[in-house]
């Protein structure tokens, strides 16, 4: 059987020893101090001392940047274009926070500042609102993101920044601000949309109108966000317009599944025409017709519809619909009045000769399905 040696961990003066115990004394001393603060951390874990590894070749890049500026230190370069000058506190980040590093200066000979591209890089602020917004939108609250955050080794925990609950709210408003703007500006020109889904859906305090398009393969896009209800034929138009707008394409045909308002049916046929077909969400048609029943009416009602939405023959789940809104007429007119609003557009898909488990994901606008 085949062994494995055991890992030996040591503390920060015997890592000195053990180096020059492997012949590496006469390494520079820069790199002796590396390894050094390396070997030290190994006891935190195996990601805390790949941090310290990481800090070690930042610095590493810094000094080679300037160096690359102002030539080796103490050696004179005429050709050199700028002069170091000292440096200064400036922070990074590393793990979903900001540590603190001291980074090196260099101005050319007008006195203008040299800029470091690598320090640019490891202190870009978008790459922590990143990890915000990638575990804020993974259901992690606020005051967890500390606790959820990688373990880099003590030392730099106790420096690190930017962790507290208000900054990671703020970081995520900012990017959900920023994707949203980027939402409502995307060119649709590119997408061979055939399906447009647009639904109603509450968000806080506010309602919001929701269109998701899916393209020829398959694939859900979210495409707009209006504030406003699908009650509303203005806010409704003003978003459908929009899509046109941006690139939406309806002229070889589009087919727009809605929640079923009035207001959202008048808007899109003003905005596409003939070239939209209409399919109702036969979900919200039955929650509306239920609440026009008492709870002892309900279910043998939304039996008998559910089976006239589900008839592959369009026309003779549409008899069957009106057969039952007749039923309902004496003694529950509201609820056949409301099976009886935009009845021919619930069987839309059906009409179309789409069935199966396409035909049910096209009958509803609940994009989840």
């Amino acid at each position: 059987m085949k062994t494995v040696p055991a890992l030996r961990v040591v503390s920060k003066t015997e890592a000195v020893a053990e180096a020059a115990g492997l012949g590496v004394a006469d390494l520079p001393a820069e790199v002796k101090l590396a390894l050094t603060e390396i070997a030290s951390v190994a006891r935190e874990g195996l990601l805390a001392m790949s941090v310290a590894a990481g800090m070690a070749v930042m610095r590493a890049m810094f000094d080679a940047e300037i160096t690359a500026a102002c030539g080796p230190k103490g050696t004179h370069d005429p050709d050199r274009v700028a002069v170091r000058h000292g440096s200064e506190n400036g922070s990074v980040v590393l793990g979903g926070r900001r540590v603190p590093v001291r980074r090196p200066r260099a101005r050319t000979a007008d006195g203008h500042e040299v800029a470091l591209a690598s320090y640019r890089l490891f202190a870009a602020e978008d790459q922590l609102t990143a990890v915000v917004m990638e575990r804020m939108l993974a259901g992690l609250a606020t005051r967890r993101h500390t606790a959820a955050a990688e373990p880099v080794g003590q030392a730099v925990q106790e420096v690190a920044s930017a962790t507290s609950r208000s900054a990671v709210s703020r970081r995520f408003v900012a990017q959900t601000k920023t994707a949203l703007a980027e939402l409502l500006a995307g060119d649709l020109g590119g997408l061979d949309i055939k399906v447009l889904m647009v639904d109603g859906e509450h968000i806080a305090e506010h309602c919001c109108v929701v269109a998701l398009a899916i393209t020829a393969d398959g694939t859900k896009v979210p495409v707009g966000l209006w504030e406003g209800s699908t009650e509303n034929k203005t806010v409704v138009r003003h978003l459908l317009a929009d899509l046109v707008a941006r690139g939406l394409d309806a002229e070889d045909g589009l087919l727009v599944v809605i929640d079923g308002a009035k207001a959202l049916s008048a808007a899109v046929t003003a905005v596409f025409g003939a070239n939209a077909a209409i399919q109702r969400c036969t979900v919200h048609k039955r929650r509306n017709v239920a609440e026009h029943l008492p709870e002892t009416e309900r279910g043998w009602v939304d039996a008998k519809l559910v089976r006239a939405l589900n008839n592959p023959d369009a026309a003779a789940g549409l008899r069957d619909a009106k057969a039952l809104a007749t039923m309902l007429e004496r003694k529950h007119p509201g609820a056949a009045a409301s099976l009886r609003e935009g009845l021919p557009e619930l069987f839309t898909v059906a009409r179309l000769g789409i069935t199966g488990a396409l035909a049910r994901t096209l009958t509803t606008s609940n994009p989840s399905r």
